[in-house]
């Protein structure tokens, strides 16, 4: 794949603001993407991540020597230094669908769906801290600066449409991840495939719509004034593409006042889809609006949709008191992510969709504390994350922990083998992805990684 210094110039030169934003998109749309390596299984991805640790022993990886074990020493160091001993899951764990997959109490609506799921849980990551943790769960690389995942999907393979942002990012309402838009940057690809991040709730995009007091006609006028002196300078300056982009730019924005409203419009949306999602109970409410969003975002063409649970205080941070932690960040995910799985199946996307269900870190097999308040430190060395869709052997699990969930046993995973196997869905090769950029040929797996062939179908 070619570097494009002149769609690189044409965003410089572009300015800030909504018309960034705009000819982001549009350079997006229009780039000319390489395309995939070869037949795909996927053409689109959403991403639902769980911020702040959620913990691989306490919903997906049951571990009998744990609960047996639970209260003797254990000698291993954490993140803080302290070390403690074993906690058994407080949470009952059963066997659930054709596949019998383990899922805790905590996951009864995910515990429907988990035949859909394919786990993988035998994945480490290079660090214990948060910030650089979701970074290369995102980009490969625990230094900022990187590209996103969704960065690469979108500079290997463009967009799908020309009226929507090829990758959206729809955070908590709350606040944004560790690192903010970091954790969506285009790196030092093309800034088209920066990710844009849609607000969750209120207006989508701030100012997209006219102030309410604009005569309308005005308006119209005064666009149709400043489009003929644009095109008349245009004419007189054939060399110069920049005004040429700023023009499609704004013809852009136009079309996405009409198109980003109607998709942020869960008025649309049927009562009995509303009540899957629990859009109108207050505990799921949030993150329902977002993965639903999050759908009809994906039915109008979005390449890339990446979910945010969690942010400020609310995460699955559970240094102390896992029990409530865990209880009060389950309520919120089990139904709306559920929902969206099934609904994805149900209108038939799921078939070339692949849903990516991460988390930064999993979290100790000891406890942090002592008594009802204890909680489980932070755990890079194994933990567990989920597929769906596209291509896939649904109902599987690849790769297992220890005993105790400490380290990985069978299968030891990277996170550069989980975005591999990812991209191979797309029909891309992640070793043949890359940009060359300060004098190496640079790629979201770095010069590490291998496809996990056993999961896919």
């Amino acid at each position: 794949m070619s570097n494009s210094p002149t769609r690189r110039r044409m965003l410089l030169d572009a300015g800030s603001g909504f018309g960034w934003l705009a000819l982001s998109s549009l350079t997006a749309s229009t780039a000319r993407a390489a395309g995939p390596h070869f037949a795909p299984k996927a053409k689109r991805v959403l991403q639902v991540f769980a911020l702040g640790g959620m913990s691989h022993v306490d919903t997906f990886d049951y571990k009998a020597d744990l609960q047996a074990r639970s209260g003797k020493p254990f000698d291993m160091p954490t993140f803080f230094g302290q070390g403690g001993n074993l906690m058994g899951c407080p949470f009952d764990f059963k066997q659930h669908g054709q596949s019998g997959r383990w899922v805790s109490g905590l996951l009864p609506h995910m515990a429907k769906v988990v035949d859909k799921l394919t786990f993988v849980h035998s994945l480490s990551a290079k660090s214990a801290n948060h910030m650089p943790a979701v970074a290369q769960m995102n980009t490969g690389f625990i230094l900022t600066g990187f590209p996103s995942m969704g960065a690469w999907v979108t500079y290997g393979l463009g967009a799908l449409n020309e009226n929507l942002p090829a990758y959206v990012v729809l955070t908590d309402p709350t606040s944004q991840p560790w690192g903010g838009s970091v954790q969506w940057t285009n790196g030092f690809l093309p800034a088209a495939m920066q990710g844009t991040a849609l607000r969750g709730e209120g207006d989508p995009v701030p100012d997209l719509s006219n102030p309410k007091d604009l005569n309308p006609e005005a308006r119209k006028a005064g666009m149709a004034w400043l489009e003929r002196m644009n095109r008349s300078y245009a004419e007189t300056h054939p060399g110069d593409s920049t005004l040429d982009a700023r023009l499609r730019t704004y013809e852009l924005a136009a079309s996405m006042q009409l198109s980003v409203p109607d998709i942020a419009d869960l008025q649309q949306e049927s009562e009995a889809t509303r009540k899957l999602y629990g859009l109108d109970e207050k505990e799921t409410a949030t993150l329902a609006r977002n993965c639903l969003l999050g759908r009809r975002l994906l039915e109008k063409g979005v390449r890339f949709v990446q979910i945010y649970h969690g942010g400020g205080g609310k995460t699955w941070d559970a240094h102390g008191n896992l029990f409530q932690n865990h209880t009060n960040m389950a309520k919120e995910y089990d139904q709306p992510v559920a929902a969206l799985l099934a609904d994805l199946d149900s209108r038939g996307l799921l078939r070339d969709t692949l849903v990516m269900g991460v988390t930064e870190f999993g979290r100790t097999p000891v406890s942090q504390g002592a008594g009802k308040g204890a909680g489980r430190d932070h755990h890079p060395d194994c933990f567990t994350c989920w597929m769906a869709g596209a291509g896939l052997k649904p109902g599987i699990a690849f790769g297992s922990s220890d005993e105790v969930g400490y380290k990985p046993g069978e299968h030891p995973t990277t996170l550069y083998d989980f975005h591999a196997t990812a991209l191979h869905l797309l029909g891309l090769d992640h070793e043949k992805l890359t940009y060359y950029h300060n004098g190496t040929r640079r790629r979201l797996t770095d010069v590490h990684g291998h496809v996990l062939h056993s999961i896919l179908a």
